[in-house]
């Protein structure tokens, strides 16, 4: 009988339509080149990791001093990086080694994946209690605040839909759920007076009514919102896009890559990035419901989470119905660490994956060792 390929294909096929997408934005507005060559670099780094990654046998991370460790270690690179990191658009949040710079946020994005799925995995039954919600909460806290500290207001927004999102999945009952916005709605007015600086102020205002200050705060948004509008139905074609080429949309290549490509592509083409989008939720969620244990679905709903975020959130600055935080689109934006990681936690999914049937002929008590 021959045996079941521990890749998803489908889930990887998906990917690469999307990252292909992203260099075709690169490549059509040339200006600077390095953009294109370095990305093919990463992209082909990534690919190579995720097949990697796809052999390793992940099952270790349901033990408590491997999920804690890989946690540990993203909370001290959050530090470090916070106070002696590269400064690129005023935030510190970069290691610059000369050929190349590490964005630590990334992993911590990965790292508090893994530490929650392992958290929630052993007290799902459990879950309704209050004081579980109060623990995950501080797990997030952490990076949470180390990212406000550089300031990188965008990544710490994904670490709280992250452990939102995680937590909702894990069974809160809905009167927690609604303690939990309450104590988000508090905490984000507390940040508002104690910690947001003027220019983060300033892209919330402008979430409020956009064109308050179009040639302040609200320019970024207003020129996506006319490149992507620009489109139309079918595009102005490749290499065409005049809002990008004639410099009127900032940063094409990262934030608002999807308003360069919906310029050139048009409805239709962001139609199909959107589709392609559905088929990597759709295997993720597959994965999650095939999981061998509650670690496995965790981690892929945690994953799912993390993608979803990262869309949303892009998409919704790209067209004016959420402020400009700095949040990339998976696989499209332009960007080595966040296109590493991206394509680490699906190898990790496959590698889970690959150890399934023999995951499940583990006892039931060694599914979970130790205590978070």
């Amino acid at each position: 009988m021959r045996k079941e390929s521990s890749i998803d294909w489908i889930l990887f096929g998906a990917t690469i339509p999307l990252a292909l997408a992203g260099l075709s934005v690169l490549a059509s507005f040339g200006g600077d080149e390095r953009f294109f060559s370095r990305q093919i670099i990463w992209l082909c780094i990534s690919i190579a990791a995720f097949f990697a990654a796809s052999f390793i046998d992940w099952r270790f991370f349901r033990r408590t001093r491997f999920a804690f460790g890989a946690y540990l270690t993203s909370i001290v690179l959050l530090s470090v990086v916070a106070f002696s990191g590269a400064t690129v658009k005023g935030a510190q949040s970069w290691f610059d080694f000369g050929a190349f710079s590490f964005q630590p946020a990334e992993f911590a994005k990965l790292a508090l994946i893994i530490l929650l799925a392992k958290y929630f995995s052993r007290r799902h039954i459990e879950i309704a209690h209050i004081r579980h919600i109060v623990v995950s909460g501080a797990y997030a806290l952490m990076p949470f605040g180390l990212l406000l500290i550089q300031p990188d207001f965008g990544s710490a927004v994904i670490v709280f839909l992250i452990w939102l999102g995680m937590v909702s999945l894990s069974g809160i009952s809905k009167k927690h759920l609604a303690l939990v916005f309450a104590l988000g709605i508090a905490v984000f007015a507390g940040l508002w007076i104690f910690v947001f600086s003027d220019y983060q102020k300033a892209r919330v205002i402008n979430f409020i009514h956009p064109l308050a200050d179009v040639r302040g705060s609200g320019y970024n948004a207003l020129q996506s919102m006319i490149a992507v509008g620009s489109g139309e139905a079918f595009g102005k074609g490749v290499g065409y896009g005049t809002q990008s080429r004639l410099k009127f949309l900032p940063e094409y290549q990262t934030d608002f890559s999807f308003a360069a490509f919906a310029e050139e592509w048009g409805f239709a083409g962001a139609l199909a990035l959107f589709a392609l989008y559905g088929v990597v939720m759709w295997r993720l969620l597959v994965a999650a419901y095939t999981g061998a244990t509650n670690f496995e679905t965790l981690f892929a709903l945690g994953v799912s989470v993390f993608f979803t975020a990262h869309f949303l959130v892009n998409i919704g600055m790209n067209i004016g119905l959420l402020p400009v935080t700095g949040v990339t689109l998976p696989f499209l934006s332009y960007g080595g660490t966040h296109l590493l990681m991206e394509f680490v936690s699906l190898g990790i999914i496959m590698g889970l994956r690959r150890h399934a049937r023999s995951a499940q002929k583990e006892l039931v008590q060694n599914e979970f060792v130790g205590v978070v």
